[in-house]
């Protein structure tokens, strides 16, 4: 981590250089936007492919514009920031890359300016099938942000907050995760991550106007159920459908494919994780390490 450079203000900076006012919005307030972005190394290609840039940074830009701060940069100094500060590492294995536009300075949860960004790569490998393992979640207490108060579409720093509280009362109460209700009653994520069901062969996700992130992972599973013949259905989803549900599991950027195998210490199915879950798991890093011609549109390469 010491040797880890980043891309922080226009300059590649040790990560221990690189530091904001105290006194800062993002920090005193979370003024932040951010994109996780994963980038995961095909061995046979001897090649790092960076996934989905472009959905990434239109999520950004309307991150930025809902929360009203403006991006500094355009899509092409963006993919260049973000190559170099790969380089610069000699990254050839699986990663996460953190890109955070925020408000710096000294001011209020209203200053809009000055905007800066920083660009941070780490190692993170990626979820194996054959090392699989379900995780247990509970129904929330707290109630998932909404539109109309922290709309959840925006990919912001203190958005997160509400995941937090909702993590840490699973924590407490012996439980991995959590899973939200949204202010109808119905299922809408977990803590930072999409949720998606499977019941009667079908797979099952709340809408996007469910309070959900518009999640990038989610999509693409989507895309990727259809390709292997699987019917998606989006629609709400009540919270007694995760009981009954054959296979339950999170997805993102960051938790991939992860398995939930009981819900309010109900099982679910089996128990474990389920063969849909499994399936799209193999489909989804196939994707992600570019195995195959037809995913050139998703990955681009860092070498």
């Amino acid at each position: 981590m010491e040797s880890r450079k980043i891309w922080f203000k226009g300059n590649i900076v040790q990560s221990t250089d690189a530091k904001v006012n105290v006194l800062s919005p993002t920090s005193q307030f979370g003024l932040n936007i951010f994109e996780g972005i994963r980038c995961y190394w095909n061995q046979e290609k001897n090649q790092l492919f960076a996934f989905r840039l472009n959905e990434h940074f239109d999520r950004l830009f309307n991150s930025c514009k809902l929360i009203g701060i403006k991006c500094p940069y355009n899509k092409q100094q963006l993919t260049e920031y973000l190559i170099e500060t790969i380089r610069v590492n000699q990254y050839h294995e699986d990663i996460a890359v953190r890109m955070t536009i925020f408000v710096d300075g000294e001011g209020s949860w209203s200053s809009v300016e000055p905007v800066e960004m920083f660009i941070a790569p780490i190692t993170r490998k990626r979820t194996l099938p054959e090392s699989l393992n379900g995780l247990s979640a509970c129904i929330s207490t707290w109630e998932r942000i909404s539109d109309n108060c922290f709309p959840p579409r925006v990919k912001a720093g203190a958005n997160y907050i509400n995941g937090r509280y909702g993590h840490l009362e699973a924590l407490r109460n012996g439980y991995d995760l959590p899973i939200f209700l949204g202010r109808n009653g119905k299922v809408t994520e977990g803590a930072g991550a999409c949720l998606f069901m499977v019941r009667h062969g079908d797979l099952i996700t709340p809408t996007l106007t469910s309070s959900v992130l518009e999640s990038i992972t989610r999509s693409t599973l989507i895309d990727l159920s259809h390709e292997i013949g699987i019917k998606v259905s989006v629609r709400e989803v009540d919270r007694t459908e995760l009981y009954l549900a054959d296979e339950v599991f999170l997805c993102g950027s960051a938790a991939e494919i992860t398995p939930i195998t009981s819900v309010d210490k109900q099982s679910i199915g089996s128990g474990l994780p389920g063969e849909i879950t499994i399936s799209l798991l193999h489909k989804y890093l196939g994707a992600v390490c570019n195995v195959g011609r037809k995913y050139d549109q998703w990955t681009m390469s860092i070498y």
